[in-house]
Parts: C-alpha cells; sequence; structure tokens
C-alpha cells in the first residue's frame, strides 16, 4: 500500500523535510530560464554580461547555474539591471 497515495506533492516534500530546498531550486532554475530568454532576445553573451556586472565569466557562470541558489538580493539586483529589467519578489 502506497502511504502516499491522494497526498499533494507539497504533503510529501513536507513530510520528506525537503520542501524549501526543492521550492529554492525550482525558483533558481526559472529564474535561469529567464535570464537566458532575455539573452538571447538582447542578444547578450556571457562575455558582454560579465563585463557590464564588472565580474569575471565564472562568477557570471556561478549566478546563472540554476543548481546554484546561494545568491544575494544585491547579485540578483544587478543581474536584472544589467539584462535592462527590475528585479521583483513578492511573498505569496
Amino acid at each position: 500500500m502506497n502511504r502516499h497515495r491522494g497526498s499533494s506533492l507539497d504533503d510529501f516534500l513536507v513530510e520528506e523535510a525537503i520542501l524549501d530546498e526543492v521550492s529554492a531550486k525550482a525558483r533558481k532554475r526559472l529564474l535561469a530560464l529567464q535570464l537566458a530568454d532575455i539573452m538571447q532576445q538582447e542578444h547578450l553573451t556571457k562575455t558582454h554580461l560579465a563585463q557590464q556586472l564588472n565580474t569575471s565569466r565564472a562568477q557570471l557562470d556561478r549566478l546563472l547555474d540554476p543548481d546554484n541558489i546561494s545568491i544575494t538580493l544585491e547579485s540578483l539586483e544587478r543581474l536584472a539591471h544589467a539584462v535592462g529589467r527590475r528585479l521583483r519578489i513578492e511573498l505569496a
């Protein structure tokens, strides 16, 4: 008998004590995909973007890495500004 049958994914993730981690990774992955789309639309290369941010290409790769959730709000704000966007954060 499956003890999770009928429960929600969130319920399962809470039981496994990984809801926060999975949610953070999903949000970072979404952000990385949005940035990749913007960079493609605006014809921005990683090298050009790194120069705009006054940082190295390796550091930019860490910022864009969908699995790296250790990113500061300041870095996100600078990154959004560099691609011509505003950062919007909200609590739901």
